[in-house]
C-alpha cells in the first residue's frame, strides 16, 4: 500500500479489526501511534502487517494506544457536590442506576460506591462500567492499589467526609491495607455492587436495556473529534431519565443542541425535560 498514513491506518485496523478509531482527534492519535512505533521500533507497514495478520498483538496495540488513567476522588469539587446536591435527591427512588462509561482501572467506580454508602443509599445502586480496554476492566475488578499513589487522595477524602458528617467512615473503613506492601484493596461489599463488561463507545450499541439516573464518563470525550462527541453524547441522552445526571471531566463541554438540553453545574449536567437556553 503506497503512501501509508496513520488516517489511512487506522482505516485498515477498522476493515480488519472490531476496532474503529478514525473519529479520535488526530493529535491524539497519531501522538499514541507514533509512540508505539518507537516503542516497537518498527514501521508504519510493519504496524499494518501486524494488525492483518496477528489478533494478539492487535488486542495489545488496543491496550497501548487507548488513555487509562484515573483516580481516587479526582476533582474533589465535583464528588462534593454529587454528595451534598445530587446524590441526596436520589433517596426516593426504589433503584439507583449508575453506568461509568470509560471505567479505566475503577478508582472512580469504588469513590462512588462510598459516597452512595455514606448517604445509606449502597443498597438502592445497581452499577454497570465498562472500558474498551480488557486490562484494565480486569484490574478494576481485583480492586487493589498502590496506597502510595493514592495516600494525597484517601486524606482529601478523609478531611472531605469528616466535614459534612463527623460521624462518617473514614477511607480505612472501605479497604483491606497493606501499607508494608504498599497496597490496597477495597472490600468485597463494594467490589460486588459492578458489574464490569467491555465495550466500545464508539462502534458498539449500548448494551443496557435500562435507563440510568447517573452517567460517568469523565474524560473520555477529549480523546474524540466534534462529530464524534456528538453521536456519543446522544447516545448518553437518551439513556438518562430526566433530571439524571452526566459527569464530564474538567476539561470536556457539551457543545450544541445538547447545550440546551441539559443544565450545566461545573461538571455535572442535568438531563432536562425543556429546552435550555443558557447555563444556569
Amino acid at each position: 500500500m503506497g503512501n501509508l498514513t496513520f488516517k489511512t491506518y487506522l482505516e485498515e485496523l477498522k476493515k480488519h479489526t472490531p476496532y474503529n478509531f478514525c473519529e479520535y482527534s488526530d493529535n491524539s492519535i497519531q501522538r499514541r501511534i507514533d509512540k508505539v512505533l518507537k516503542d516497537h521500533k518498527m514501521t508504519l507497514e510493519d504496524l499494518l502487517h501486524l494488525t492483518r495478520t496477528d489478533e494478539a498483538f492487535v488486542e495489545n496495540l488496543v491496550d497501548e494506544i487507548t488513555v487509562n488513567t484515573t483516580e481516587l476522588f479526582r476533582n474533589m469539587e465535583t464528588w462534593e457536590h454529587l454528595y451534598t446536591k445530587v446524590f441526596p435527591n436520589l433517596k426516593s427512588k426504589k433503584n439507583i442506576n449508575i453506568w461509568h462509561a470509560g471505567c479505566s482501572t475503577g478508582q472512580e467506580v469504588y469513590s462512588n460506591l462510598i459516597l452512595f454508602n455514606e448517604l445509606g443509599l449502597l443498597d438502592k445502586v445497581k452499577v454497570v462500567a465498562t472500558d474498551i480496554n480488557q486490562k484494565v476492566i480486569s484490574n478494576a475488578k481485583k480492586a487493589e492499589y498502590l496506597y502510595s499513589a493514592h495516600q494525597s487522595s484517601i486524606q482529601d477524602y478523609n478531611e472531605f467526609i469528616k466535614k459534612y458528617n463527623s460521624n462518617a467512615h473514614t477511607f480505612e473503613h472501605y479497604c483491606d491495607m497493606e501499607k508494608n506492601t504498599d497496597k490496597f484493596v477495597f472490600k468485597d461489599f463494594l467490589k460486588k455492587k459492578v458489574g464490569y463488561m467491555r465495550h466500545d463507545l464508539v462502534s458498539q450499541d449500548i448494551p443496557f436495556y435500562q435507563k440510568f439516573d447517573v452517567i460517568f464518563c469523565r474524560n473520555v470525550l477529549i480523546y474524540f473529534n466534534p462529530e464524534l462527541q456528538m453521536r456519543i453524547v446522544r447516545k448518553f441522552f437518551d439513556k438518562l431519565y430526566d433530571g439524571g445526571v452526566l459527569i464530564l471531566g474538567n476539561h470536556e463541554a457539551l457543545h450544541g443542541f445538547f447545550k440546551t438540553r441539559f443544565i450545566r453545574s461545573g461538571m455535572v449536567y442535568t438531563k432536562s425535560s425543556t429546552f435550555q437556553f443558557k447555563y444556569k
